[in-house]
């Protein structure tokens, strides 16, 4: 199949596509909460509901899904093939381990939307109830609980390592930066430091509510977006606002990565 690899490369772009429009409805209706216009904080499962409720809802999901889809198919490819030569040192095998678990948790999440999309509801919860089952499950190992702070601390890392990508010189070597910014604007590029930025912001705030279930050994305590962003309302209004704009802002940068993001499949 010699077309496999372009059709692969233009589902991928489908899925940041896809990635945009979820977090797009996660900023906007965290920001209606927060300006009290009606919103909610929720995550990916929420925004599918969502997009579910909007006009040709259905037909927007199954979209989604394919584009979700072949992003996971692309991550994994990327994992085993290594088009981009990452090598199997430790660096490299990390970077592709983590290449290969996104893909998971994306083939997962096209999943979900292609079932939201039938049937038009899951009996699964949400990423908040999975991390609370995750971290149920644990608990009841030997030694779980140092597993959880592990992972609280890991996620709090990634959220760092995005708040450091947000401020660094280069956004990212896999972006034709030149080439958005002669076509849309320079403006392009501050938006997407910002929207990095939030998204960074919420990682840690995941990551802490794994550190609060681990120190009173109460899996409930976990969670995932949304419950995230319910405890960034602490930090106030205007505040909450910036961050939910800022989710807003990261789907303006994952359509920058579907346009112009070079993807090298093989």
């Amino acid at each position: 199949m010699p077309n496999a690899p372009r059709q692969l490369a233009a589902f991928a772009r489908l899925g940041y596509t896809a990635k945009a429009v979820l977090y797009a409805t996660i900023g906007i209706l965290a920001a209606r909460a927060a300006i009290g216009a009606g919103g909610v904080t929720t995550d990916t499962r929420g925004a599918m509901a969502a997009v579910l409720d909007a006009p040709f809802g259905r037909l927007l999901l199954v979209v989604i899904a394919l584009g979700l889809a072949g992003y996971a198919g692309w991550r994994i490819l990327e994992a085993i093939v290594d088009p981009e030569e990452r090598g199997s040192d430790a660096t490299g095998l990390a970077l592709r381990a983590g290449f290969l678990g996104r893909g998971v948790v994306h083939a997962a999440l096209a999943y979900s939307a292609i079932r939201y999309a039938i049937v038009a509801h899951s009996s699964s919860g949400g990423s908040g109830q999975r991390t609370k089952e995750a971290t149920s499950t644990a608990f009841r190992l030997t030694g779980g609980e140092w597993v959880v702070w592990a992972a609280g601390l890991g996620v709090i890392a990634y959220g760092v390592y995005q708040l450091y990508r947000a401020l660094s010189a280069k956004l990212s070597d896999q972006l034709a930066t030149g080439d958005a910014a002669a076509e849309v604007g320079v403006w392009i590029i501050a938006v997407s430091r910002f929207g990095i930025a939030a998204r960074g912001i919420v990682f840690i705030a995941i990551g802490w509510l794994l550190l609060r279930a681990a120190r009173l050994h109460d899996p409930n305590r976990a969670g995932g977006i949304g419950d995230a962003l319910q405890s960034l309302q602490r930090l106030g209004r205007w505040p909450f606002a910036a961050i939910a704009v800022g989710l807003v802002a990261y789907a303006v940068y994952e359509m920058l990565n579907a346009r112009y993001r070079r993807i090298q499949v093989r």
